[in-house]
């Protein structure tokens, strides 16, 4: 047996929005002593709830939750952060007899976890400041194209529009002197102290995941007072120190709201533009998973998925 064998053991849960995945982690944990790491950039937020499909409260009752409304909207949790939290939880969870679940979709979280963990040098505030102030007079399109210059292999795998990373690519340069994709090659990285088991939930009928998000979609929007997407970002809006340039309102759904109470559309267009933007984050999701080769893969339309599930995690204690 080998020292990674040996190791204790967590379990990813992974899939596109709308795959199934609160759902089978909660089957899990009803067979399987465990708690449950959220791996999802939106679940963090405070008050946001519907836009997000935050867990009910029967569901988050069913087994304990973790990375779940940590932070205000106003603030940023970063891959490093969650990575940091995620260490100190599993090892949390372990000490107490159970099994860590690591569920959600934001792939770029796992990916940095099993990749291991980059010693990047930390956020500087001032610098952060003058690159907002840059995006403010040149456009994030600019700033892409400077760093297009200072690290070319970065910025054909940004988008020009992604202007969270190419401003972190552009800090990483400005503090070490050397590009960000010249540093994760070079860096030594921090091996896991524990194994991960990766475990896909992939649709073999993307039009039925296409249905799920409608349907989804359609359940956000129509909820009752209160209950509804639109008067839960009206009272995000509320606040007066929120604005979509911030993560939290970029999140899918939330962006497509704010806009449409801007009065830039009307509620078709709203409905339209949130369920594509939904189709086109589950694909993205979809992708990042795929490139990750040492993931299992499930079909989460399977009526005996949850024994597929099973019979690996079993199989890994």
């Amino acid at each position: 047996m080998t020292q990674q064998q040996k190791q204790p053991l967590a379990v990813a849960i992974m899939g596109p929005t709308a795959s199934g995945k609160t759902a089978m982690a909660l089957e899990i944990a009803c067979r399987i002593p465990s708690e449950i790491i959220s791996v999802d950039s939106a679940l963090v937020y405070r008050g946001m709830d519907i836009g997000t499909a935050k867990p009910n409260a029967a569901e988050l009752a069913a087994a304990p939750h973790h990375l779940i409304d940590i932070i205000d909207p106003a603030d940023a949790y970063s891959a490093a952060q969650f990575c940091k939290d995620t260490l100190r939880l599993t090892a949390e969870i372990r000490a107490r007899g159970k099994l860590p679940l690591l569920v959600g979709g934001t792939m770029m979280y796992f990916k940095t976890l099993m990749d291991g963990l980059d010693e990047l040098p930390a956020a500087d505030p001032a610098l952060r400041a003058q690159l907002d102030l840059d995006t403010t007079r040149i456009g994030t399109p600019g700033l892409h194209a400077r760093l297009a210059q200072l690290d070319p292999a970065t910025a054909a795998r940004l988008k020009p529009n992604d202007a969270q990373r190419i401003q972190r690519a552009l800090e990483i340069i400005a503090l070490t002197g050397q590009p960000m994709s010249q540093l994760l090659a070079l860096r030594p990285k921090t091996a896991l102290p524990f194994t991960l088991l990766p475990l896909a939930l992939e649709p073999s009928d993307r039009s039925v995941l296409h249905q799920r998000i409608e349907a989804r979609f359609d359940a956000m929007l129509h909820g009752g007072p209160g209950r509804n997407l639109l008067d839960e970002v009206a009272t995000l809006r509320a606040r007066g120190d929120l604005h979509p340039g911030l993560p939290s309102i970029r999140c899918v759904g939330y962006r497509q709201a704010w806009e449409y109470l801007d009065g830039q559309y009307d509620l078709p267009t709203l409905r339209e533009k949130g369920i594509i933007a939904t189709r086109q984050l589950a694909k993205r999701q979809l992708t990042w998973l795929r490139a990750m080769p040492q993931r299992i893969a499930l079909d989460c339309l399977s009526p005996n998925a949850i024994d597929q599930v099973l019979r690996h995690i079993h199989q890994a204690i």
